[in-house]
């Protein structure tokens, strides 16, 4: 799982009245606040005089020096007021995230004087930045300790870690085509392309099944001692000897091995029937396993692997996604509803919960290899990026988990605060029933980062968590 830590880009500004020690105070004050939040930062101390933008001269040498270090984001903390056309123009010259805030004011002086207009600073740095056409995210006003600035600066660096996965390009492996009856999985790979810089790698599965059997075969007595050691921790149903078992532990393999070998960001896997008559076994159980590792999407569903990137990269931790399937409500809650499908994370399964392999519970096929465990319990945010017609927009929300009844393969029962109203947004669409699901709080960085992604249109589901 690739690794994305945002690197910030500390920018400070002052001007040229009120108080520049103040000024260089609040500076140090946030550089101690970024350092003990373990935020990764640079910061212009050896670049400008005190480490400040107070000038307009001051623009070159600060852009200057955040392009050589790489940055991906600017923060512009208003120190005491704010020399907005430098705001603007480092802005628009860095062409990164821009986060504006400032400390809230003190009282004036007994005098009557006043150290620092901070917010005024802010309105008129807003101004230009918009006059420009910069987009920015604001914390509102508050002091240092106040929880508002530490939870505005960490949404904005998980913003900025969804939005970098579109602004620099993802690669998705698609394993098979698309199974010919998912219309609902169709996209327009030369727009995901031209728009988002989204590529989509083909892998060939009559060559992918053909590398999978060679593995197997190659390497049989290794898969047979892991299919030994996995029988003791799985529950293994409907297999007359341990070849379908080396055959998922072979495709996890191969899986693996195209991720390394075209720097994947995530997979699409078409599942069946292809892969399920060839191996003798249904290969969702790979997918479990992969997923620990890259985000898999079921079901050739592309868009579905781009929302799993979207809300990894949002969640901020290396915790695994799932492609889900909305599928019924809940029995007896009205604002329930069924997280489920196949081939989920095997570290996402409930405590003390045993993985079990067995058939196929809606399909009559003789087979056995489908993965059933209920999914852990927790906060959970669900994102679906979708278009269609040239629309391109991207839904998230958040819920938890609730008490529901037993079902098969691996699920999770949802409650969130409006089902109606999130309902009939995703099914007037550009939607379909695949939705990405992590354990995380993060539907705010995700609609957040839309502002980095020009034509992307955010669409928040509901008021983003449940009623308790």
């Amino acid at each position: 799982m690739k690794k994305n830590v945002p690197l910030l880009g500390l920018c400070p500004i002052g001007k040229f009245v009120f108080s520049h020690e103040d000024a260089c105070r609040q500076k140090r004050i946030i550089q101690s606040k970024l350092k003990e939040w373990r935020v990764r930062y640079v910061d212009l101390d050896r670049a400008l005089p005190d480490g400040m933008v107070r000038d307009q001269a001051h623009v070159g040498p600060a852009v200057d020096f955040f392009r050589r270090r790489g940055i991906d984001a600017v923060f512009m903390p208003h120190c005491n007021f704010g020399t907005e056309g430098a705001v603007g123009e480092i802005g628009r010259r860095l062409g990164v995230p821009v986060l504006l805030w400032g400390p809230r004011d003190g009282a004036p002086l007994p005098d009557g004087t006043r150290l620092r207009d901070t917010l005024c600073g802010l309105f008129a740095s807003s101004k230009v930045l918009r006059k420009l056409g910069v987009a920015f995210t604001y914390i509102e006003n508050c002091a240092p300790d106040d929880a508002a600035f530490r939870e505005g600066l960490e949404r904005f660096l998980r913003a900025v870690n969804a939005a970098r996965a579109l602004r620099e390009g993802i690669r998705i492996g698609h394993i098979g085509q698309r199974i010919d009856f998912f219309w609902t999985t169709i996209v327009n790979e030369s727009e995901l392309l031209e728009r988002f810089r989204i590529q989509v790698q083909p892998i060939d599965m009559v060559l992918f099944i053909e590398r999978v059997k060679r593995r197997t075969k190659k390497d049989r007595s290794k898969y047979r001692r892991q299919a030994a050691r996995l029988k003791r921790e799985v529950t293994v149903e409907g297999f007359s000897d341990d070849t379908p078992l080396a055959n998922i532990l072979a495709a996890r393999d191969e899986m693996l091995e195209c991720v390394e070998q075209h720097g994947l960001d995530a997979l699409a896997v078409q599942d069946f029937p292809s892969l399920v008559d060839s191996l003798g076994t249904y290969a969702f159980f790979a997918n479990s396993l992969v997923g620990d590792v890259c985000p898999v999407a079921l079901e050739s569903d592309i868009h579905g692997a781009v929302s799993l990137v979207l809300l990894q990269r949002a969640m901020g931790t290396p915790e695994p996604v799932f492609l889900a399937d909305v599928t019924v409500r809940h029995p007896e809650d009205d604002n329930g509803v069924l997280l489920w499908h196949a081939g989920a994370p095997a570290s996402l399964r409930r405590q003390g919960e045993r993985i079990r392999l067995g058939r196929h519970w809606i399909l009559p096929s003789p087979l056995a290899g489908m993965p059933h465990f209920a999914l852990k319990d927790g906060p959970l945010t669900v994102a679906r990026f979708d278009g269609d017609s040239g629309d391109y927009r991207l839904a998230a929300g958040e819920g938890r988990s609730m008490p529901g009844p037993f079902t098969l393969n691996n699920y999770v029962w949802m409650k969130v605060d409006d089902w109606p109203a999130w309902e009939r947004v995703l099914i007037e669409g550009p939607f379909i029933h695949h939705v990405a699901m992590g354990y995380a709080r993060c539907a705010d960085a995700l609609i957040e980062a839309c502002r980095y992604v020009p034509g992307l249109k955010p669409v928040p589901l509901g008021g983003g968590r449940a009623r308790e």
